[in-house]
């Protein structure tokens, strides 16, 4: 009997032979020989087994990238939803006003009570102060992309070590996320939240932006924000030049800056102060002997004001300009505050109730150098905060040196001409002088300087009320009169309204030959549409800036030096002075804001002073007014044409025959007569002298005749009675000359 197997391959041939050729095609394909068919078996199980372990290690990598992206998107979208930075908010600053040279007048809080000033660290800070911020705050600022990793492990082994917060490790840059977006808590979530928001603030910004950002943010107690608000609040001064103990104490404050408060924790103050210097000497910033000199130094325990000056000029630029954070002036702080100075002395001298406005003008471009609305802003007695250089008020006697002016443009007078100041009347209307007396004949440069008035109506009654209205409108001047009442005679003594930046304009065309240019305060407006306004021609402008330049100066000033004028209103209710020389113009006005009469305030003697003291205040010599244009006409009284000696008024002859024009020689004008008889009961007769004039003349007292005068041009008048009377001679060609006498 054959053996199992054997039975098996004999019995099924076929069967044997194939797995005889699959054992061979299986060889052909692995390139190796099988033993036996178990073998295949066992090498195909242990290959099961081996895929079997691999699975699970690549599930493992699934897992783990899946888990990765689902945090990545989880984050991103996180990020997401934080929305984008509020930038735009967190450059909010107080309005500003600065000078022409960029110092500070005045600041205006925020709309929620905060001090927040806009600061350049390239030329608004101390570089001590920026040195000593950023070895203490944040000493790799330059070149970390807004976290800094070694400082974040260093705060964190500290917590590791200590148990407690020693330090946050937060860059600058993380510090403004904070303050961008300002959050109580210190957890974890806040500080990731500062370090994505530091990310994105660094990719959006410069590093010198960021660094003026947080300078303008950082907190210092208080509704106080960023250095330069702190510097000036509680030093005194803009941060550009701050000592080694200021820089530090101001590097510590916005630490802990409600418990360092320099008006309310000292101390604590002056502790950070200290410890900030010590970290400074063991980190080699600064030496050791710099740091114990420092200390020695005081801390302020008081918090000042903000600056206010000039303000109503920073009042109505913030009217004017909207939505600019700086908006700059042509001021000069120096002179500004100078004058605001002098004003508020004078006006204390001057009495309660008085009131002072000063305003100075650059003649060349015609700025606003400094205004003076009020000698104190905040006192309600006296109105301080109504402008007085833009108010409305009577001119006094400030306009004739332009009445002078348009008669000498028109060839009616010469500054050497004679001018005959005498009672005269013109209708209803007589004007009299200030000191109700009259100086007789005068030449016009000394009517002019002594400001007689009836010189001056007379002038203006022969260029017109309306001319002298029309050119000085034309000039810019803004002249308000009565509704439906047209200019008169009255305007040149005051009987019309100005304002003093009006009149100091005007003056300023005389300093400029003639032409003025519209006043300029806000130094960003553009100079569109000022060109030069006419006023006078050059020589009628020089002739009057001559003049004046010869008027006596009160006690405190010099003479020629200054070219002004003085004027008075009726009442006594405005005084007014308003002077030039070659470089600049100054006007001042004293009285009550609220149009009362000050009784004894005069341009003279309340005004002048002022002015020549604000000049003095410039911390310049007077410049020379210009010389001469070419054609002007100086000449004594003798050398002048025959028709520009003597001023005559409308209609009268020029004589060409040698005659001399009638003239009463006694009584002098203005004198007083004793004209009482023997028996001290009857007045005795009065004599009458003529020169000149034609024969026959004819007397008349008070406007009646009483007869002709004999061949020696005298006559002996009955007096009227005890009191003013006006004596009149009129010769054969019409030809009247007058006197005003006092009979007692």
């Amino acid at each position: 009997m054959s053996a199992p197997g054997q039975h098996i391959s004999s019995s099924c041939p076929g069967l044997s032979r194939a797995s005889t050729r699959l054992v061979a095609t299986r060889e052909d394909v692995d390139g190796r020989a099988e033993a036996s068919g178990s073998d295949a078996i066992l090498r195909t199980a242990m290959s099961g087994q081996d895929r079997t372990t691999q699975i699970p290690a690549r599930n493992v990598i699934l897992v783990f990238a899946i888990f990765c992206v689902v945090v990545a998107g989880t984050f991103a979208a996180w990020v997401g939803s934080l929305g984008p930075l509020p930038l735009d908010k967190a450059r909010e600053v107080s309005t500003t006003i600065v000078d022409r040279n960029g110092k500070l007048l005045r600041a205006y809080a925020m709309v929620d009570g905060r001090w927040r000033l806009p600061v350049d660290a390239k030329t608004g800070v101390d570089p001590t102060y920026l040195k000593l911020l950023l070895a203490y705050e944040d000493r790799r600022f330059r070149t970390h992309a807004g976290v800094d990793p070694l400082a974040l492990g260093r705060a964190a082994i500290q917590v590791l070590i200590r148990g407690h917060i020693v330090s946050g490790g937060s860059t600058i840059t993380m510090q403004l996320a904070r303050l961008i977006e300002p959050r109580r808590e210190r957890t974890l979530y806040a500080k990731l939240r500062q370090i994505v928001r530091a990310i994105e603030i660094e990719r959006q910004m410069s590093k010198d932006e960021i660094l003026n950002l947080y300078l303008a943010m950082a907190p210092f107690g208080g509704n106080l924000e960023g250095v330069r608000a702190a510097s000036i609040a509680y030093l005194g001064k803009e941060p550009k030049r701050m000592s080694l103990a200021e820089s530090a104490l101001l590097v510590a404050l916005p630490q802990s800056p409600e418990t360092r408060r320099l008006d309310r924790h000292p101390d604590a103050a002056r502790a950070a102060r200290d410890r900030v210097l010590d970290r400074m000497v063991e980190e080699g910033v600064i030496a050791e002997e710099d740091a114990i000199s420092a200390k020695v130094s005081a801390v302020p325990r008081l918090r000042r004001p903000m600056p206010v000056l000039a303000p109503h000029s920073a009042d109505q630029a913030i009217v004017s300009v909207k939505a600019k954070p700086v908006i700059a002036l042509t001021l000069d702080l120096g002179l500004q505050k100078s004058l605001e100075a002098l004003a508020h002395d004078r006006a204390i001298a001057l009495g309660p109730n008085i009131s002072v406005a000063i305003l100075a003008v650059d003649n060349a471009s015609g700025d606003v150098l400094a205004r003076v609305g009020s000698p104190d802003y905040f006192d309600e007695r006296r109105a301080g905060q109504v402008d007085m250089t833009r108010a409305v008020r009577s001119p006094g006697s400030t306009l004739k040196p332009f009445i002078y002016g348009l008669a000498f443009e028109d060839g009616i007078v010469h500054p050497e001409s004679l001018i005959d100041d005498r009672p005269i009347r013109f209708g209803s209307y007589a004007p009299e002088n200030f000191d109700m007396t009259f100086q007789g004949t005068v030449p016009v440069r000394k009517a002019l300087q002594m400001s007689l008035n009836v010189p001056a109506v007379a002038l203006l009654d022969r260029v017109g009320a309306s001319r002298l209205s029309s050119r000085l409108r034309q000039a810019g001047a803004d002249l308000v009169l009565p509704k439906v009442e047209a200019p008169g005679l009255a305007m040149g003594l005051g009987g019309v309204g100005i304002t003093l930046q009006d009149l100091v304009q005007l003056y300023c065309g005389l300093a400029r030959l003639g032409n003025t240019r519209p006043l300029r305060e806000i130094a960003s407006l553009r100079d569109d549409g000022r060109d030069p306004l006419r006023l006078l021609d050059q020589v009628a402008a020089w002739q009057v800036g001559n003049v004046l330049l010869g008027t006596p100066p009160p006690e405190n000033g010099v003479h020629n030096r200054i070219a002004f004028k003085t004027g008075t209103s009726y009442g006594y209710r405005d005084a007014w002075s308003i002077g030039f020389d070659g470089r600049i113009t100054i006007g001042v006005w004293v009285g009550r804001p609220d149009g009362a009469p000050a009784p004894g305030i005069v341009g003279r003697t309340a005004a002048a002073p002022i002015l020549f003291d604000a000049f003095a205040r410039t911390g310049k010599l007077p410049a020379p007014l210009p010389k001469a244009p070419k054609g002007t006409l100086v000449a004594s009284n003798a050398r002048l044409p025959l028709p520009l000696r003597r001023y005559r008024p409308a209609g009268e002859l020029v004589r060409t025959d040698g005659e001399q024009a009638v003239r009463i020689q006694f009584p002098l004008n203005g004198s007083r007569i004793d004209a009482t008889g023997g028996d001290g009961a009857s007045f005795s007769a009065m004599p009458v002298k003529v020169a000149g004039g034609v024969l026959p003349m004819t007397m008349l007292v008070n406007g009646v005749s009483v007869g002709e005068l004999d061949s020696r041009r005298q006559r002996l008048i009955e007096p009227p009675g005890p009191g003013f009377a006006r004596l009149t001679v009129i010769d054969a060609k019409g030809a009247a000359d007058t006197v005003v006498v006092r009979i007692q």
